[in-house]
């Protein structure tokens, strides 16, 4: 089997599961945690609202990736399918004017600002080499169906828009107007795992450092209100039409 058959198989079964593979990422923060030393500097940083501040914002970085990405796109694009792929429209205007993947860009700094939650340097470093080998796979995969689907359209886009790292020029206004009731529908349940793994991650830390589990008012309230959230847009979502959207 050729590299490129090879690397199309791989992509294929990683974009079916890539829902649920990241969840390996858990017992290696576990992992991470536990190499943490209560005397080091990376526990000096983290005890600062700074710190803990700049990561959060890291991972609400990417999060308004993704809500600018849902709330301009039509439907039949930039989905959660699992199955197959799918691209009943190829996206080349608003941030995919800047980026072919913006959606795994969002995803890597709603990660990355968890990562560095843990104040472990090589933690960091493993896991984006982890990240880019792991969606490097996809994106090819993704990339050889739209190929296929559009071709010389998708390849003179591809020439001039980056596939991971955004350049900030050339951009194209969407063709339809920002959705928050889309973004509302389709990110709820990302930002209540954003803020849920947040509030895990910092548990996990104070019982390294001081032997209990410590759940602290501020990110108790964070994951209440998220949790009143979740559920809320979850059972609108389900139980009614009002997060609908006609062509998106």
């Amino acid at each position: 089997m050729g590299l490129r058959e090879e690397f199309e198989q791989q992509g294929d079964w990683l974009f079916r599961w890539r829902s649920y593979i990241p969840l390996v990422l858990i017992p290696f923060a576990a992992i991470a945690v536990a190499f943490l030393s209560t005397g080091s500097i990376g526990i000096v940083l983290w005890n600062s609202w700074i710190y803990k501040g700049a990561c959060f914002g890291i991972s609400v970085a990417g999060l308004i990736v993704r809500c600018l990405i849902i709330g301009y796109v039509p439907a039949g694009t930039s989905g959660r399918n699992t199955k197959e792929q799918k691209a009943d429209s190829l996206n080349t205007k608003g941030i995919y004017s800047l980026v072919r993947h913006p959606l795994y860009l969002g995803n890597y700094l709603m990660f990355l600002g968890i990562v560095l939650y843990i104040p472990l340097a090589w933690f960091a470093i493993i896991f984006s080499l982890l990240y880019w080998i792991y969606y490097e796979r996809i994106m090819f995969r993704e990339e050889e169906f739209i190929r296929g689907k559009y071709g010389d359209t998708f390849v003179a886009w591809s020439k001039k828009t980056p596939a991971f790292i955004p350049r900030f020029s050339g951009y194209k206004k969407p063709a339809l107007s920002f959705s928050f009731v889309n973004v509302l529908r389709r990110e709820y349940s990302g930002f209540y795992a954003m803020v849920t793994m947040f509030v895990v991650v910092h548990m996990g830390i104070m019982w390294r450092i001081t032997g209990v589990y410590v759940f602290e008012r501020w990110w108790f309230l964070a994951w209440v209100c998220a949790t009143g959230i979740y559920i809320t847009l979850r059972t609108l979502k389900k139980k009614t039409q009002v997060l609908r959207v006609d062509g998106r």
